[in-house]
Protein backbone atom coordinates (compact mmCIF):
# COMPACT_ATOMS: atom_id res chain seq x y z
CA UNK A 1 0.00 0.00 0.00
CA UNK A 2 3.11 2.15 0.45
CA UNK A 3 4.47 2.41 -2.99
CA UNK A 4 0.95 2.58 -4.89
CA UNK A 5 -0.28 5.56 -2.83
CA UNK A 6 3.13 7.29 -2.62
CA UNK A 7 3.47 6.83 -6.42
CA UNK A 8 -0.17 7.73 -7.71
CA UNK A 9 0.02 10.86 -5.19
CA UNK A 10 3.69 11.87 -6.82
CA UNK A 11 1.87 11.45 -10.61
CA UNK A 12 -0.87 13.60 -9.55
CA UNK A 13 0.89 16.26 -8.25
CA UNK A 14 3.19 15.96 -11.32
CA UNK A 15 -0.24 16.62 -12.72
CA UNK A 16 -0.91 19.56 -10.97
CA UNK A 17 2.18 21.32 -11.81
CA UNK A 18 2.07 20.93 -15.65
CA UNK A 19 -1.38 22.12 -15.71
CA UNK A 20 -0.66 25.11 -13.20
CA UNK A 21 2.30 25.29 -15.37
CA UNK A 22 0.40 25.74 -18.86
CA UNK A 23 -2.60 27.61 -16.95
CA UNK A 24 -0.29 30.27 -16.02
CA UNK A 25 1.50 30.58 -18.83
CA UNK A 26 -2.06 31.14 -21.31
CA UNK A 27 -3.31 33.84 -18.91
CA UNK A 28 -0.11 35.48 -18.73
CA UNK A 29 0.01 35.94 -22.19
CA UNK A 30 -3.55 36.35 -22.16
CA UNK A 31 -3.07 39.78 -19.82
CA UNK A 32 0.38 40.71 -21.70
CA UNK A 33 -1.97 40.90 -25.13
CA UNK A 34 -4.98 42.80 -24.14
CA UNK A 35 -2.31 45.42 -22.09
CA UNK A 36 -0.64 45.64 -25.66
CA UNK A 37 -4.16 46.06 -27.15
CA UNK A 38 -5.08 49.06 -24.65
CA UNK A 39 -1.75 50.74 -25.25
CA UNK A 40 -2.25 50.91 -29.02
CA UNK A 41 -5.89 52.20 -28.57
CA UNK A 42 -4.33 54.67 -26.29
CA UNK A 43 -1.43 55.97 -28.38
CA UNK A 44 -3.71 56.02 -31.75
CA UNK A 45 -6.17 58.31 -29.60
CA UNK A 46 -3.16 60.78 -28.66
CA UNK A 47 -2.06 60.71 -32.60
CA UNK A 48 -5.32 61.41 -33.56
CA UNK A 49 -5.91 64.10 -31.30
CA UNK A 50 -2.82 65.83 -31.71
CA UNK A 51 -3.93 65.74 -35.85
CA UNK A 52 -5.19 68.89 -37.17
CA UNK A 53 -5.51 70.21 -40.95
CA UNK A 54 -7.32 73.13 -42.43
CA UNK A 55 -8.80 72.48 -46.14
CA UNK A 56 -7.75 76.77 -47.25
CA UNK A 57 -8.89 75.87 -50.63
CA UNK A 58 -11.16 73.82 -52.60
CA UNK A 59 -10.90 75.23 -55.58
CA UNK A 60 -12.11 73.67 -59.56
CA UNK A 61 -11.14 74.63 -62.97
CA UNK A 62 -13.58 74.23 -65.22
CA UNK A 63 -11.29 75.02 -68.67
CA UNK A 64 -8.55 72.82 -67.74
CA UNK A 65 -10.66 70.22 -66.28
CA UNK A 66 -8.79 70.44 -62.73
CA UNK A 67 -9.41 70.03 -59.30
CA UNK A 68 -6.94 71.70 -56.58
CA UNK A 69 -6.77 71.21 -52.45
CA UNK A 70 -4.84 73.07 -50.48
CA UNK A 71 -4.48 71.84 -47.12
CA UNK A 72 -2.56 72.91 -43.89
CA UNK A 73 -1.28 70.56 -41.32
CA UNK A 74 -1.98 72.56 -38.26
CA UNK A 75 -1.42 69.63 -35.60
CA UNK A 76 1.29 68.85 -34.09
CA UNK A 77 1.60 65.15 -35.63
CA UNK A 78 3.57 64.76 -38.89
CA UNK A 79 1.37 63.05 -41.26
CA UNK A 80 2.49 60.97 -44.84
CA UNK A 81 1.12 62.14 -47.90
CA UNK A 82 0.30 58.21 -49.19
CA UNK A 83 -1.84 57.99 -46.30
CA UNK A 84 -3.86 60.68 -47.00
CA UNK A 85 -7.39 60.29 -48.78
CA UNK A 86 -9.23 62.52 -51.27
CA UNK A 87 -13.17 61.98 -51.91
CA UNK A 88 -14.49 64.17 -54.34
CA UNK A 89 -18.59 64.58 -54.22
CA UNK A 90 -18.68 60.94 -51.97
CA UNK A 91 -16.36 59.57 -54.80
CA UNK A 92 -12.61 58.19 -53.45
CA UNK A 93 -9.84 60.01 -55.83
CA UNK A 94 -6.44 57.72 -56.60
CA UNK A 95 -3.70 59.31 -58.82
CA UNK A 96 -3.54 62.22 -58.70
CA UNK A 97 -0.42 64.72 -58.52
CA UNK A 98 0.56 65.81 -54.76
CA UNK A 99 3.34 68.41 -53.58
CA UNK A 100 4.44 69.48 -49.66
CA UNK A 101 5.55 73.05 -50.27
CA UNK A 102 6.18 72.75 -53.46
CA UNK A 103 8.33 69.44 -53.08
CA UNK A 104 6.61 67.17 -55.11
CA UNK A 105 8.84 64.04 -54.11
CA UNK A 106 7.94 63.98 -50.44
CA UNK A 107 5.68 61.81 -48.52
CA UNK A 108 5.87 63.91 -45.22
CA UNK A 109 3.80 66.24 -44.35
CA UNK A 110 4.97 68.16 -40.96
CA UNK A 111 3.12 70.35 -39.01
CA UNK A 112 2.56 74.03 -40.59
CA UNK A 113 3.26 72.55 -43.65
CA UNK A 114 1.00 72.63 -46.67
CA UNK A 115 -0.06 70.09 -48.96
CA UNK A 116 -1.40 71.00 -52.37
CA UNK A 117 -3.18 68.55 -54.47
CA UNK A 118 -4.39 68.75 -58.30
CA UNK A 119 -6.17 65.86 -59.86
CA UNK A 120 -8.04 65.99 -63.36
CA UNK A 121 -11.85 66.23 -63.37
CA UNK A 122 -14.68 66.14 -65.57
CA UNK A 123 -16.94 68.48 -63.42
CA UNK A 124 -17.10 70.24 -60.27
CA UNK A 125 -17.35 67.64 -57.69
CA UNK A 126 -18.94 70.30 -55.26
CA UNK A 127 -17.20 69.53 -52.38
CA UNK A 128 -14.45 67.91 -51.09
CA UNK A 129 -13.34 66.07 -47.86
CA UNK A 130 -9.39 65.40 -47.23
CA UNK A 131 -9.45 62.57 -44.26
CA UNK A 132 -5.69 61.49 -42.79
CA UNK A 133 -3.96 58.27 -41.72
CA UNK A 134 -5.15 58.88 -38.54
CA UNK A 135 -8.77 59.69 -39.32
CA UNK A 136 -9.17 63.24 -38.97
CA UNK A 137 -11.06 64.79 -41.91
CA UNK A 138 -11.59 68.34 -43.38
CA UNK A 139 -14.48 68.88 -45.86
CA UNK A 140 -14.68 72.25 -48.33
CA UNK A 141 -17.07 73.28 -50.55
CA UNK A 142 -15.54 74.29 -54.08
CA UNK A 143 -15.24 77.15 -55.80
CA UNK A 144 -15.34 77.05 -59.69
CA UNK A 145 -12.95 79.29 -61.91
CA UNK A 146 -12.45 79.45 -65.45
Amino acid sequence: MGFSVSGSAAIVFVGLFVAFGMFYTATANGFENVHEAQDDRTDRTIVAQNTAIDLTLAEYNSTAEELTVRANNTGATELTVGDVDLLADNRYLSGYATEVDGDPDTDLWLPQERLTINASLGTDPGRVKLVTGPGVAATERTEVVT
